[in-house]
């Protein structure tokens, strides 16, 4: 079911099941995904590594996720473009920037309590009855429903996450402090980059975040390129002394230690290990 409106708007509701695809189209704009996983036992290949996930598990996707479904029941899936709903636009109604899409995040995802299905349940039927209506005001339906939809997920990954035990404002900089790392982690390298940017202090910053996570400011920064890193040896053609440059190291040999470190093999290695290895099959996300 696909709805589109006359300044480009898209949303699509669709359902997957094994031996179905899942891409991103190349002429949406920055597309979203939630893709809402139905039956126990799903398994995809995620950056390399094999993930499960449970019954009403909601994965948030971007444009620069790929995941590869191996075992699939079946799955509900709302696409929508910046043009439908812009949700950095929008993040004072919302506030999932920096959680569930723009963070620096690996991989969004919570799980639909039993208590709270009803109310996900019923959202998706009222999308399916609205995508059929005819009326003019169908787009700010829409619209409102998929806000409804966010701020219910928002929610249900703040509590999953510990973050909701944090004050409001140190919420907000936990979101903010991921965004940023998003956005700038190629050229800013530092804790105190990012803790002057948002007006603060490291010190504040390592407070926040040892409320809800062993992970510190900076192993956030350093897992975010040793992410992009893998990604670009896996996924291009691009020789290692590039990616060291793209992603702020001196040299090679500084890359080389920063990447061995974590991976206990050498950028050279991981990459020759990965060839060939690039996904094709059905269930592809790119």
């Amino acid at each position: 079911m696909i709805y589109k409106g006359q300044n480009d708007e898209y949303l699509e509701l669709s359902k997957l099941t094994d031996e179905c695809k899942l891409t991103f189209d190349n002429d949406l704009s920055l597309p979203l995904l939630f893709v809402w996983i139905k039956g126990d036992h799903s398994e995809f290949i995620y950056e390399g590594s094999t993930k499960q996930l449970p019954h009403n598990t909601i994965l948030s996707l971007s444009v620069f996720h790929s995941i590869e479904f191996t075992k699939l029941e079946s799955a509900r899936v709302i696409k929508f473009n910046r043009q439908f709903y812009c949700v950095t636009d929008h993040d004072s109604e919302v506030s999932c920037k920096g959680l569930l899409f723009y963070g620096a995040q690996q991989l969004p995802y919570f799980q639909i309590p039993d208590e709270g299905l009803e109310k996900f349940e019923l959202l998706w039927k009222m999308f399916e009855i609205e995508m059929q209506s005819t009326d003019d005001l169908k787009l700010e339906m829409l619209q409102m429903m998929l806000k409804r939809f966010i701020i219910l997920s928002t929610r249900l990954y703040k509590a999953q996450m510990d973050i909701s035990k944090l004050q409001v404002g140190e919420v907000d900089l936990v979101r903010e402090y991921h965004y940023l790392v998003e956005q700038h982690f190629k050229t800013k390298h530092s804790v105190k980059e990012y803790a002057d940017l948002l007006h603060k202090s490291p010190k504040t910053l390592s407070n926040i975040f040892s409320k809800i996570s062993e992970q510190s400011p900076l192993q956030i920064i350093h897992e975010r390129k040793l992410l992009e890193a893998k990604r670009m040896l896996r996924y291009t053609d691009k020789p290692i002394k590039a990616i060291a440059l793209e992603l702020g190291f001196d040299d090679n040999q500084a890359f080389s230690r920063f990447f061995k470190k974590s991976e206990k093999i050498s950028p050279t290695e991981y990459k020759n290990a990965q060839e060939g290895n690039i996904a094709n099959s059905s269930g592809l996300l790119t």
